[in-house]
């Protein structure tokens, strides 16, 4: 997902979106750790879509206290 993406999202979407990418990078976690993935890149990658996420997330909740 790129930042243009996560940008384009209205503010519940990106709540659920959060929320669901949070699980499924904890899911792969779990998963990595009970045996091998095919594809271990998976981690990193999900990783970054949830911080960006946390990213516009934060970025929103600040422009609304401004």
């Amino acid at each position: 997902m790129k930042a243009q993406e996560v940008r384009e999202l209205s503010l519940e979407d990106l709540k659920d979106r959060l929320a669901t990418e949070t699980e499924a990078l904890n899911n792969l976690k779990l998963t990595h750790a009970v045996s091998e993935l095919e594809n271990p890149m998976q981690i990193p990658a999900k990783r970054r879509v949830v911080a960006r996420l946390h990213t516009e997330l934060t970025a929103r909740q600040n422009a609304e206290k401004a």
